[in-house]
């Protein structure tokens, strides 16, 4: 039998695959870093998962396992499961919240048994997701401290604190469909009312539950973040700055890089050939995220953009769920169904219309010059990581701040559109048309070339920060460091408790 590790920490992820993937590869940097260290990720299983889902959940898990490392399952109570899915059938904001308290006991039940084994090292702490911070109420239970792992960027952690800061004195959820713009700490320009997620200006509990994240984190011992200093310096000193908040660890960029099963499929290999076939830089990409999805009139409205643009394209286009459901889009069964009359026929010499996109081998390939992008923060992530500009055209969660900053802030993309909203947890949102003008507009300013070229200097600027997270997680490299501060603050942490 192997020695237990000095120290074993209790990883507690989001299901969403965009916050499980992170945390699996998170995990992996850190008991590679240090063999002091073991990581038990407790896996809480959704009631409205899609067998896809869950597969390739399955396969991440199994590759990422190791003698440190492992994985578990918890129990899915049927009664709960079905009043989380009646939350979220009615489009609830703040089902996440009751999901995670209904998941408390198996938590509880769980590291009762891991304090008992002799498998197991001494325990170190909960790393908790944003979303699972009511977890802390369980580590304090057993007297453990609380770290978080954050999958989003230091932008939006000063956002949130500063957020709560406001709601004590007034009620921020006024604010939504304001023209106002706020003095944010971090961020060097005026933030947009216009750009803040939905779900902190939502009245009907959401609010309450995203501000209650940033007081939660104020709590914690440190704060692990998805990003890296050479990104967000100004954010990152801000944080650094402020007496009130824990230590701030980034650790990023944190990517899955590796190829998953699926993409092996036949399908997958047919996009890789037509990429293949295509001049360096001349292709445009869209993929707008594992939910990111339109309605048939805004599709046109693309289409129409890309015939006009006469750029090369791969797009990712998937089904909305029907109307009223909180449910993943899913593949066309007839594209032509969706598409302007006769588009896919005058378009097969110069785009290719998909559905899933296996999105890191496609911005890795050479002949990608563009990526049209919901700018989720793995996406953002990996778009710079492989040097490719984006257009923005955000969707959802806090994908608008994150457009914002990488637009007004960082001047590392063009935009489309910044204040974009179709949420599907939200009814009430409905977003207004972006005409084929816009959308040709911000893709022709993407992809041009040459001196003249007003996007020259942002081509740039992302081969540049391409180049600097890389360096970043190499040794010596400042995420490098950081990871290795926060596992130092673990250890001592344990040695003195």
């Amino acid at each position: 039998m192997k020695a237990a590790a000095a120290a074993e920490l209790v990883f507690i992820p989001s299901p969403g695959m965009g916050h499980l993937v992170s945390t699996v590869e998170m995990a992996k940097q850190l008991i590679g870093r240090d063999n002091r260290l073991s990581i038990t990720v407790l896996i809480m299983k959704t009631p409205f998962d899609k067998s896809k889902v869950v597969s390739t959940t399955q396969s991440l898990l199994l590759k990422a396992a190791e003698d440190r490392l492992k994985f578990v399952e918890l129990p899915q109570d049927d009664k709960a499961a079905a009043a989380v899915a009646e939350l979220r059938s009615k489009n609830a904001g703040n089902f996440m919240s009751e999901f995670v308290n209904m998941n408390k006991h198996h938590v509880r039940d769980h590291v009762t048994k891991m304090m008992v084994s002799t498998e197991s090292g001494r325990l170190a702490g909960f790393v908790v997701d944003m979303f699972c911070t009511p977890m802390m109420e369980v580590a304090a239970e057993f007297g453990l401290p609380s770290y978080a792992f954050l999958t989003s960027n230091c932008a939006f952690l000063g956002l949130m604190f500063h957020l709560d800061t406001l709601s004590r004195n007034q009620d921020v959820t006024e604010l939504k469909d304001s023209d106002a713009e706020l003095e944010v700490p971090v961020f060097v320009n005026p933030v947009p009312a216009k750009v803040l997620p939905s779900s902190v200006l939502h009245k009907e509990g959401t609010s309450t539950f995203m501000l209650g994240i940033a007081k939660r984190f104020r709590e914690t011992k440190g704060i692990m973040v998805n990003t890296f200093e050479e990104l967000e310096s100004y954010a990152v000193k801000r944080l650094t700055e402020d007496d009130k908040v824990p230590p701030i660890y980034p650790v990023g960029p944190v990517l899955h890089l590796l190829k998953d099963e699926k993409e092996e499929d036949e399908e997958v290999i047919q996009i890789i050939r037509w990429l293949d076939d295509q001049p360096p830089s001349s292709v445009v990409f869209l993929c707008f995220g594992s939910m990111g999805s339109f309605s048939g009139e805004q599709v046109r409205e693309i289409a129409q953009a890309l015939e006009q643009s006469k750029h090369r394209f791969l797009w990712s286009l998937r089904q909305p769920p029907p109307k009223g459901k909180v449910e993943m889009p899913s593949e066309y069964q007839d594209l032509n169904q969706v598409l302007p009359e006769g588009f896919l026929e005058r378009t097969i010499k110069i785009g290719k219309v998909i559905g899933w996109a296996p999105q890191v081998a496609v911005l890795s390939h050479k002949a990608v010059g563009g990526f049209v992008s919901h700018c989720g923060w793995n996406s953002t992530l990996e778009s710079l990581w492989c040097g490719v500009p984006v257009a923005t055209w955000p969707m959802y969660a806090e994908q608008q701040m994150n457009a914002f900053q990488l637009v007004r802030e960082l001047r590392l993309a063009v935009d489309i559109k910044l204040d974009y909203k179709r949420d599907m947890r939200f009814s009430s949102i409905e977003p207004k048309l972006v005409t084929a003008d816009e959308i040709e507009n911000g893709i022709q300013r993407l992809m041009e070339n040459g001196d003249k070229s007003s996007t020259e200097g942002i081509k740039q600027k992302v081969k540049e920060m391409s180049k600097k997270s890389k360096v970043a997680m190499k040794e010596g490299g400042s995420s490098y460091n950081s990871i290795g501060r926060f596992i130092d603050d673990v250890i001592i942490n344990v040695h003195s408790s």
